[in-house]
């Protein structure tokens, strides 16, 4: 199976509290979002704010790994969070292995060159779905804009 590219919608604050665990959570927990992503596949980070709800604004590009395997498992007893309807879940996860040289990068200069910024005036409604398919030429220029030395 071909490798595909990723770009998962999280605030950064729970970025950061997975690249320390090696792991992805996508759309609150979901068992679906954390299930199309495959061995080997690129995952990569898009912060628009800093916390949720309210947190600051931020527009970036926090984190870049490789998804580590092909396991799709739900988060130890101890993580327990809270649907829309009140009631308790453990989220979904995958094993992610982080680029620990990365570093997080604004959105703005790469808008115009992006494949999924240059396609639509309003492509930031497509964020909303919390994980949508790269094309290899975005991924490998993200990267390679998280990995510019300054």
């Amino acid at each position: 199976m071909a490798i595909r590219f990723w770009l998962g919608v999280v605030h950064r604050e729970h970025v950061l509290r997975g690249v320390e665990l090696g792991i992805a959570q996508l759309n609150h927990g979901s068992k679906q979002a954390v299930s199309r992503l495959r061995e080997a596949d690129g995952l990569i980070y898009y912060s628009p704010k800093v916390s949720g709800p309210d947190g600051a604004v931020l527009r970036e590009f926090t984190a870049i790994g490789r998804v580590a395997d092909d396991s799709v498992f739900q988060a130890p007893d101890g993580a327990v969070m809270t649907n829309s309807f009140g009631e308790p879940y453990r989220p979904w996860r995958r094993r992610v292995d982080y680029d620990p040289f990365a570093v997080a990068t604004s959105i703005r200069p790469l808008i115009p060159v992006l494949d999924f910024t240059s396609a639509s005036p309003n492509w930031g409604f497509q964020l909303r779905r919390g994980l949508i398919e790269l094309s290899r030429h975005d991924y490998e220029l993200i990267k390679a804009q998280m990995r510019a030395v300054i």
